[in-house]
């Protein structure tokens, strides 16, 4: 697996309100992941919400499950990547998960990748039913639930007995290959990033601020050394928002966005990245268009594909 260049998909409002007419929504959507599979891109990426997000706009907002629309993106896309930044665990059983994941991976001749975390967002699980519980019940779930879908998308039919989960000889056919690649997201120094350096192929740093980035770096780098890993056989990114434009208010940005949103041309945009993340000792970057802001512009996605993809190839 190599993502060095992903576009993630975060918001599908394009104009529409939660009531209104989404004849031209998921258009929009194949229109942008289009655009990054022309222009270079590793991977396309949606989130793993039934609600938007706060920040990003109101939970009534238009929100597609993400596996039914990754599958549909597989059959307009060619060269992509595809998967979720990143799955929540607690939104399904983990037999359900190695299932949609395999099915994505045949539908897409080999082009999903599993990305997963614990699951954050309180209000989906109180009104959609899911168990919230604390961030130790959740990280102990991902732990349990690994034990189960690894095994299952390598072609084992693992029998296994948790507090949280169990199966009995479980298994998914058909499968396309033996290993599909995994993503966690996250940065936690105590919990997240020693399970990524256990288990994980791609690390996606979320950070509020990329003057975190190398410190990040230097605690992935110990915790492989303390297992025997070879830093460099761990994928690093991080998820950054660009907005194409010389003439864009800040302001007009969620609050919590601001600290890791670049603007100007694209040129521009990519000598920030290069400076604040790719030099960082960061492998890659994961942008995102705030199209709450903006709208949906076509040719930015291509524009910004062209200025990045020689900074982080090779």
């Amino acid at each position: 697996m190599t993502i060095r260049l992903g576009l993630q998909i975060n918001n599908f409002s394009y104009g529409v309100s939660g009531q209104g007419d989404v004849t031209d929504l998921f258009p929009t959507v194949v229109a942008q992941a289009q655009e990054a599979d022309r222009s270079g891109f590793d991977a396309v990426f949606l989130m793993d919400h039934f609600y938007q997000l706060p920040g990003i706009g109101t939970p009534d907002q238009p929100m597609l499950e993400a596996y039914t629309a990754l599958g549909a993106l597989a059959s307009v896309t060619e060269n992509v990547q595809l998967g979720t930044l990143v799955t929540g665990n607690t939104y399904r059983n983990p037999t359900l998960l190695a299932k949609a994941v395999t099915t994505l991976d045949v539908i897409s001749q080999g082009r999903a990748i599993l990305g997963i975390g614990t699951g954050w967002f309180e209000l989906e699980h109180e009104q959609l039913g899911y168990d919230f519980g604390t961030f130790t019940d959740r990280f102990d779930k991902l732990g349990e639930a690994l034990q189960i879908i690894l095994p299952m998308i390598k072609g084992e039919r693992p029998t296994f007995s948790g507090k949280y989960y169990r199966t009995q000889e479980a298994m998914a056919n058909p499968r396309f290959r033996d290993h599909i690649p995994l993503l966690i997201g996250g940065s936690g120094e105590k919990k997240t990033i020693p399970l990524a350096v256990q288990h994980f192929d791609h690390l996606n740093l979320i950070v509020s601020n990329v003057d975190e980035i190398g410190r990040k770096i230097e605690v992935i780098k110990a915790r492989c050394e303390d297992i025997g890993r070879d830093p460099a056989t761990l994928e690093t990114s991080t998820l950054v928002g660009a907005i194409v434009g010389e003439n864009i208010d800040r302001d007009l940005v969620p609050e919590e966005f601001r600290d890791r949103l670049l603007l100007g041309s694209p040129e521009a945009i990519a000598e920030q990245i290069k400076t604040k993340v790719l030099d960082a000792g960061v492998n890659g970057v994961i942008v995102f268009v705030p199209t709450q802001v903006v709208g949906y512009q076509p040719g930015n996605i291509t524009a910004l594909g062209e200025a990045l993809k020689p900074l982080v190839s090779g």
